[in-house]
């Protein structure tokens, strides 16, 4: 038997390495903090896998919890203070801490000579703590405090650079941009407890299920709200525009964060629910409306990039949006899917381009690399696993994932289901092509970079990334950065091997895996069970042209005739700077709303509450208090005739009163 008592140690472990390191982390040596910050990751993921081969071989699906008791009572409303594992946790668990584990490991390499490595250990572990939580947790309100608290811990590791005004205004923009996600979230929790008298999830769910008419309505309103929620968080249109910005953490924040954990959050918050999007096909419509729009959307936009962080992050936000597509037909197996392969390729892409601007001495425009292949074979050989991934080309980890989306799409009841079809294969024919175009540009090709110069500005320290400090030239990165690229490697080669579907002779074990979570209640997946084998080799091999067709445009381009994609913008000059420069989405926003609620606070509220009510009211006072103690003041005379003239006075006030009163009183 598994003790479920060791469920609280998962949050608990990172928790304590956030107090310890972030408390005495200062006096304590780098050794001694990265013990810590390991340790308090590396257990909890033992923990998870001791879980796992529990649920595992146990015979059966299984759900186990754990509760402290009652956390907030108000007469019959009851919040308890528990943990939930199934299966759906249990995967979520498992990219939290194996990734998150190797990701601290790479940290300890990668920030090894940065200043305030105690500080970004601690704000590491604070995270991991509020993510597991997010995770763990049985009820929405629970789930809202770990929501909560990933958005301060990313905002802490996005501006760890908090000198530099990008880095710190990055931080600020994730911040506020998340809010309003935050605020449709909290209304729907209000709309449950108003509905349902519970944020428990197994009670809001059993409820929906014990009422099978229970369509559309309050459950829309609901589902829109929790997919406001969902899109700050994933960064999906309209409210993906922090993500990008974020690049302005360390690399290793990329990769946990912006990549593997935090952004996911959305889109397992809606196949938790899935019971209550089932009830309501319009949020499901909105949902993959949302889902296809970013993942076309971002991926234009990811083509142009020339920092190849901010290539990978436009990448994220468009594989976001085939996840929401995903969830968006039904297919959530699916997208958790994608999320599971996704963690291991996208953050082992993030590490490999954080072991480039190492060896480049903090340099991250791709248009100043090039020739490296041979100079770092580790990172060039697992880079390329990765991009080989996320193109979708068999048999790496993304084919198997991302061709289930489209198939799930196309064969979905959905009333744009070929157009979403449509959209994921021309996505996937640009994500192929924009990776490939970091992959030649980076490491193929003439080598555009100044060793000398890089050492000269390494040996200064003239860049952020003070871990690259030496002022060596081109380097490969030390052990303890590559050994994490490595086995991340090998999952983003075998990690979609759990989903190879019975048409490619395989058993599709995650579908199975997953099976008692998304079949368990009324409504089951909006899938099409009788749809040939055919058709969905067929669409497999049509994804798979488009990511060859892809790569075949980017050698043609990028490699066989290097200068042909800058001829091809110059007979197209506005739409390629449209393009380059995020179709000027940040400006749009910033004209039409950031500008008016500026003015509205500055001249409205500062004007007219700042100095009209406020400053007025004060003056009020103030001339009132005067003119009392002026009157006060000729009253305090010192004049002995004037005191009894005014004892007089009262006497007199007295008598009237108690005569005049009294008669008044009597009628």
């Amino acid at each position: 038997m598994f003790n479920t008592n060791l469920l609280w140690l998962i949050p608990l472990l990172p928790l304590a390495g956030f107090l310890i390191n972030g408390t005495i982390g200062r006096k304590l040596s780098r050794p001694v903090v990265t013990t810590i910050a390991l340790l308090a990751t590396a257990y909890p993921a033992v923990i998870v896998l001791q879980l796992w081969l529990y649920m595992k071989f146990n015979g059966g699906p299984l759900t186990l919890s754990v509760s402290s008791g009652p956390w907030i009572k108000i007469t019959n409303f009851v919040v308890d203070f528990a943990f939930t594992v199934d299966h759906l946790t249990l995967i979520m668990l498992g990219v939290v801490t194996g990734v998150g584990f190797l990701i601290h490991l790479y940290s300890a390499g990668y920030m090894a000579h940065e200043e305030g490595y105690w500080r970004f250990f601690a704000y590491l572990n604070l995270f991991m703590f509020f993510m597991l939580v997010l995770v763990l947790s049985s009820s929405f309100l629970l789930l809202f405090v770990g929501w909560e608290g990933v958005g301060l811990a990313s905002y802490l590791l996005i501006g760890f650079y908090f000198k530099k005004d990008s880095a710190a205004n990055a931080g600020k923009k994730a911040f506020v941009v998340n809010r309003i996600g935050d605020f449709g979230f909290l209304l729907a929790m209000f709309l449950i407890i108003s509905h349902f008298g519970s944020l428990d999830f197994s009670q809001v769910f059993s409820a929906i299920q014990a009422n099978p008419d229970w369509h559309g309505g309050t459950l829309t309103t609901i589902a829109l709200l929790l997919v406001l929620g969902a899109a700050g968080k994933s960064a999906q249109i309209p409210l993906y525009v922090w993500l990008p910005d974020a690049m302005e953490g360390p690399t290793p924040v990329s990769a946990l964060i912006h990549a593997a954990t935090m952004v996911t959050a959305g889109i397992y918050m809606v196949a938790r629910c899935h019971v209550l999007f089932d009830r309501s096909p319009y949020a499901l419509l909105v949902v993959s409306i949302i889902g296809a729009s970013t993942a076309l959307f971002a991926a234009c936009i990811g083509m142009v990039q020339h920092d190849i962080k901010r290539v990978l992050a436009y990448s994220t936000v468009s594989q976001l949006g085939y996840m929401f597509m995903a969830c968006g037909v039904g297919a959530y197996t699916a997208g958790i899917f994608h999320l599971l392969t996704h963690a291991f390729f996208k953050a082992l892409l993030f590490l490999a381009a954080g072991s480039v601007i190492h060896a480049l001495s903090g340099e991250q425009d791709m248009r100043k690399m090039g020739g490296l292949w041979r100079k770092i074979p580790i990172t060039f050989w697992t880079m390329t696993a990765g991009v080989v991934a996320i193109a979708g080309i068999p048999p790496l980890a993304g084919f198997f994932s991302k061709d289930e989306i489209l198939y799930q799409a196309y064969i979905s009841n959905n009333p744009l289901a070929k157009v979403l079809w449509l959209v994921g294969l021309i996505t996937a024919l640009m994500t192929s092509f924009y990776m490939f175009r970091l992959w030649f540009k980076t490491f193929f090709g003439a080598s555009r970079f100044d060793e000398h110069a890089a050492a000269h500005h390494a040996a200064e320290g003239e860049h952020d990334d003070a871990q690259a400090t030496h002022a060596h030239g081109v380097h490969e990165s030390p052990w303890i950065m590559t050994v994490p690229l490595i086995l991340l490697a090998i999952l983003s080669i075998i990690g979609g091997w759990v989903g190879v579907p019975a048409a490619m002779g395989g058993h599709n074990e995650i579908e199975e895996f997953l099976a008692p979570v998304f079949t368990s209640g009324a409504h089951e997946e909006v899938v099409n069970t009788v749809a040939s084998h055919g058709l969905e080799l067929g669409l497999a091999a049509t994804s798979v042209f488009a990511g060859v067709l892809g790569f075949g445009f980017a050698y043609l381009w990028y490699f066989k005739k290097p200068g042909s994609a800058a001829a091809y913008a110059k007979k197209a000059p506005g739409l390629y700077r449209l393009v380059e420069n995020k179709f000027s989405i940040d400006e749009l926003y910033n004209a039409a709303i950031i500008t008016p609620l500026l003015m509205f606070t500055r001249l409205i509220l500062g004007g007219l509450i700042d100095s009209g009510l406020v400053n007025g009211s004060g003056a009020l006072a103030g001339a009132t208090t005067r003119g009392l103690s002026s009157i006060t003041r000729r009253m305090q005379s010192g004049n002995i005739r004037s005191y009894a003239g005014w004892l007089a006075f009262g006497a007199a006030a007295v008598m009237v009163l108690m005569i005049f009163g009294r008669s008044l009183w009597q009628h």
